[in-house]
Order: C-alpha cells, then structure tokens, then sequence
C-alpha cells in the first residue's frame, strides 16, 4: 500500500507521519507538496498536524484552497481511505469532507499532554484492529480542538456511528466529547489525537499503531477480493 504525507507550508508533524508508515508500519510513503495536481497512484492520503499557512484566518482555513485539495476530495469520492490528524482535521472540516468546526479550547490554552481515548466503533477502516470500547492512550497537542456541530449534525454523527473516537476525560471542550470522527461512507477520519506519535513504546504508547494498521488491512483485504 502507498500512500501521500501532504505537506503544507508550516505542517510540522509530517515527519512524524512518514516515520510511523516507513518505519513501524513497514509501507511504502511519499511526501506530498501542497501544489500538487494528482494523488494518481496513492492509495491512502495522510493530512498531518501542524500550523498550515500560520493558521491564518481559522485553523485549516487557507489549506482547503491549496491546488492538492481538490484530489484529496477526488480520493476521498473515490473511496479511499483519508485520514486528517489535528491541524489535517481542522482542514478537512473547511473542506467539507467532514461535518462541524473547530472552535479555541475551553481553557483557552494549547493543550499538549496523552489523554485516554475509547473506541466508540470499530466497525471502520481506521479501526478494526481495535476492540470495541477499548480504552488507547494517544497523546493530543493543539489550541484549537473543541470539536462543535449543531444538534441535527450531532444526532446524525451517532445514528450513522460516525463518532469513533471520545475522550475519556475531555480536555478541551469538545462536544460529546468527540475526539473523532468520520464520514458517512467511513472513510475519511478527523481526529484531534496523533496516532503517529504514538507508533512504539519508547514514545509511551503504541496504540496509534493500530490505527495504521487497520488501514492496510482493510485495503488489502478489499483488493484481494476484487482482485
């Protein structure tokens, strides 16, 4: 499986990402440059964390104007998985590939701690390694993060299981406590907390290993079927 690290101007957590899909999940990956005009060849599409374009205007707000965008929509039609890790959320929710916004944490402070995390399905791409209600360690490290949509979205985001991820102990604000969620068809995910970071035990956790591997699984498990 391949996939595309799309690096924006101030993406900072890119080389995290290359990192846990070279090195620990032992698949092929290439760096993405934000002007790009075709994912041709790319099976997965990894947003990473960061500060693009200095989080001018909103956080993600500038980024969902950047040329590679538009592939990044035509890959996520097309069903394959996309995957937006902090600042990526941020830039798939002004995409509009996800429902909902991103508002300043409650306590107005940039938050940078691992918090508990509960798998809330693990009935998706991103998530059939996991046990269903299991309870991960994945670290978090954002300004921004306090999730927010309104009720119509919120009971649509539950009755189609959309919320993946909540944190155990909420710590930003974020509504019902999401720390995740995905599309309606399941396979794009936006999550404030970074797996990528959390990909061996000298890190303190390598339960965002799973997340990734999960991912291939499923990918491979659907091409040998339609093989």
């Amino acid at each position: 499986m391949k996939f595309a690290v799309i690096v924006f101007p101030g993406s900072n957590c890119d080389v995290d990402m290359y990192h846990a899909i070279q090195d620990e999940l032992g698949e092929e990956v290439e760096y993405v440059w934000h002007d790009t005009e075709s994912l041709e060849g790319f099976d997965g599409i990894l947003l990473p964390g960061g500060f693009s374009y200095g989080d001018y205007l909103r956080t993600g707000a500038i980024a969902h104007f950047s040329k590679v965008m538009k592939e990044v929509v035509k890959a996520a039609e097309a069903g394959k998985p996309v995957l937006g890790v902090c600042n990526g959320f941020q830039i798939l929710l002004e995409a509009g590939l996800l429902p909902g916004a991103m508002r300043r944490n409650e306590s107005l402070s940039f938050i940078c701690k691992p918090v508990e995390l509960k798998i809330e399905n693990n009935q998706t791409m991103f998530t059939a390694e996991y046990k269903q209600s299991e309870t991960i360690t994945i670290p978090v490290a954002h300004g921004e993060g306090n999730y927010y949509c309104d009720e119509e979205t919120l009971e649509k985001l539950k009755a189609g299981s959309q919320i993946v991820f909540t944190y155990q102990q909420n710590p930003n604000g974020s509504l019902a406590d999401i720390a995740g969620i995905t599309n309606e068809k399941g396979n794009v995910l936006g999550m404030m907390p970074h797996p990528e970071r959390a990909v061996d035990e000298l890190l303190g956790s390598a339960d965002g290993l799973k997340l990734f591997q999960s991912i291939v699984k499923t990918w491979r498990e659907a091409h040998v079927v339609n093989a």
